[in-house]
């Protein structure tokens, strides 16, 4: 049965429902300004997300921090190569204080050829033929004159070592090792130690020690306003003495400890905070940054009294982001870092979900935003707890709100934040997604769904179906993003993600084309319209772009069989951008392409006919002056 959306501009008022074809009128006047902010990223350091993903680091366990020396474990993405004897022990001469083990290699008395060992990557190691490589090392000990070749002749071993490789072939897949090996009949009974390697691609914009350039370029083309760090759960730490800090992931790589992360994997910190204020600033996104507040996940609650040297650390961090060099110095070490001039720094998160301490929560927000506040009145500072529960003093001016649920709920509660009492009070959806089709089904649905399970094109249409409600309620909601960000295809610790990969590829989802389709095609104002039915199929949003002087229409079509028109007067010709196919169906590794939007010219006069497949977003942009 064809169900038609009959959409009049300039209009005002409902108009009706006539031969079943739904009538929506659309006003020529703005309800509200959109905020610039409203599409963004969420980011959260799951296994292989950051290390591993995000950022280019090729190399898995690359200082062996945070093992247990002479351990099976310790040699985590390491091999010997040809008879080497490795192990990982406590160095007597570290590197630094920060990486206390090193890897020992030990030449066997008699041995000959090419001795050495291998790192296997994170799951394999990409490439491609002709890129510069560099390779960096730290010797914690000096061997007697081995001689190696690494892009050049060496024939004494400094403390710290930086070539440049260039393969000379493209290997058929990612099933490659990076190999050191010396001349073993010249290195016969001698021991040399390893304190750090490190190898990276060439990166996102050239930056040092920076973004795996495929996974920084499909998330800089959704265009995203601002980027949530250093994660939501990754932020608080098991105990207080493993949260986050924001200290020890800046500066020379050899002096980050690293830390064991909430996903229960090493986090490097090799993507520590510079790396990720540069990040915003190559795709001209701002921050929204959190503040540990005095909550760890083991279930620690820092007493009231004892509180003062993290909020003294928050303010650091905050200062090193912003402050001035001069009288901070946290400011004076990021300007020592090569960037003297502050970063952009409008919105502060305190804590992470902290409605799973909101007793103490009480305490802890007083007595972190009070201090905060009188530091930088400049910034808004968002609650985590449940809205308005507890009652928190001062008064919040941003919540962040997070939702997973089925596809059905999203689109059952499009109107989520229309019923929201308008107090002044703004709101963050900082993560949201539909993780299962099944009711019933809690986060622990994580060890058993597949990002690319079928229930992710289905997921993407209710997900839009929420995301018209939060543009419709932008007056309100100020920024919203999908969580998680990123998943390795099969070693990951949550599904699904927007973005899945491998160490060769990413894949799209259908709710990544979503989430594009709603960044890219913004309105700076709302233009109120006909409301969708609460408990219907069939959902829309009208903003407008004042610059380009275009109305665009996002249509969601959630029901498996519906089929909608689409007639509206116009001045001039349009576009529609169309996300459709099987609601049962998804993107996989092996079928990668299946679905992403299919743009194409639709001829408007004063009336034109749009039909809306089943189970699709579609995003209609109509010059109207």
């Amino acid at each position: 049965m064809l169900s038609s959306l009959f959409v009049a501009l300039g209009l005002l008022g409902l108009i009706g429902v006539v031969n079943g074809q739904t009538t929506v009128s659309v006003s020529a006047s703005a309800s509200h300004p959109i905020p610039t902010t409203l599409w963004g990223q969420m980011f959260e350091a799951s296994i292989e997300s950051g290390d591993g993903g995000l950022y280019a680091e090729l190399l898995q366990n690359r200082a062996f921090q945070l093992v247990t020396p002479g351990t099976t474990t310790s040699l985590a993405g390491w091999q010997p190569v040809n008879g080497g004897n490795i192990s990982v022990i406590k160095e007597t001469s570290p590197v630094s204080s920060a990486l206390p083990n090193a890897l020992q290699l030990t030449f066997p008395s008699g041995t000959t050829g090419s001795v050495g060992f291998a790192n296997t990557g994170f799951s394999g190691i990409k490439s491609p033929q002709g890129r510069h490589t560099p390779l960096h090392f730290s010797s914690a000990s000096q061997p007697a004159r081995p001689s190696k070749k690494l892009g050049r002749q060496l024939t004494d071993i400094d403390r710290t070592v930086t070539v440049k490789l260039k393969p000379t072939t493209t290997p058929s897949s990612t099933s490659n090792l990076f190999t050191i090996t010396l001349d073993g009949a010249s290195a016969s009974g001698q021991t040399v130690n390893f304190a750090m390697l490190s190898l990276f691609p060439p990166t996102f914009k050239n930056r040092a020690n920076g973004m795996r350039v495929d996974i920084a370029t499909a998330l800089s083309e959704m265009a995203p306003s601002f980027f949530r760090l250093p994660g939501g759960n990754n932020l608080e730490g098991q105990t207080v003495a493993t949260r986050w800090q924001w200290n020890a992931t800046v500066g020379p790589l050899v002096d980050r400890p690293g830390r064991t992360g909430d996903w229960g994997y090493t986090n490097t910190d090799g993507l520590g905070l510079l790396e990720y204020l540069h990040w915003c600033e190559d795709l001209n996104m701002q921050p929204i940054m959190a503040v540990w507040s005095g909550y760890a996940l083991g279930g620690t609650s820092v007493a009231e009294g004892q509180l003062e040297p993290y909020i003294q650390q928050a303010i650091d961090q905050i200062n090193f982001v912003i402050g001035d060099p001069a009288k901070s110095q946290a400011a004076a070490l990021r300007a020592s870092l090569g960037h003297p001039e502050p970063f952009k720094l409008n919105f502060v998160e305190v804590g992470n979900e902290d409605f799973f301490a909101a007793t103490s929560y009480v305490y802890r927000w007083h007595d972190f935003v009070t201090t905060l506040q009188a530091e930088f009145p400049n910034i808004h500072f968002i609650a985590t707890s449940d809205t308005f529960n507890p009652i928190l003093s001062p008064d919040p001016t941003e919540y962040d709100v997070h939702v997973y649920q089925t596809p059905t709920w999203f689109a059952q509660n499009s109107f989520f934040y229309d019923d929201f009492e308008r107090n002044n009070t703004k709101y963050f959806e900082g993560e949201y997604a539909a993780i299962s089709t099944n009711p019933t089904i809690s986060s622990d649905h994580l060890l058993t769904v597949a990002w690319y399970s079928p229930l992710c094109k289905v997921s993407a249409a209710g997900e839009a179906a929420f995301m018209t409600g939060l543009e419709r309620n932008s007056d309100i909601v100020f920024a919203a993003s999908y969580a998680p960000l990123l998943g390795h295809v099969t070693n990951n610790q949550w599904t699904p993600n927007l973005l899945a990969f491998d160490a060769g590829t990413v894949y799209h989802s259908t709710s990544y084309y979503v989430q594009k389709l709603f960044s890219l095609n913004r309105g700076d104002e709302y233009l109120p319209s006909t409301l969708p039915s609460r408990t219907g199929t069939l959902f829309w949003s009208v903003v407008r772009n004042t610059s380009t002087q275009e109305v665009i229409i996002k249509v969601d079509s959630f029901h498996k069989y519906l089929e909608q028109a689409l007639t509206s007067t116009v001045a001039t010709s349009g576009s529609a951008q169309i996300l459709t196919g099987n609601a049962t169906a998804s993107n996989t590794p092996t079928d990668p392409t299946l679905f992403a939007p299919i743009t194409s010219k639709i001829t408007t006069g004063k009336t034109f006919n749009f039909t809306a497949p089943p189970v699709s977003v579609s995003v209609l942009t109509i010059k109207a002056h």
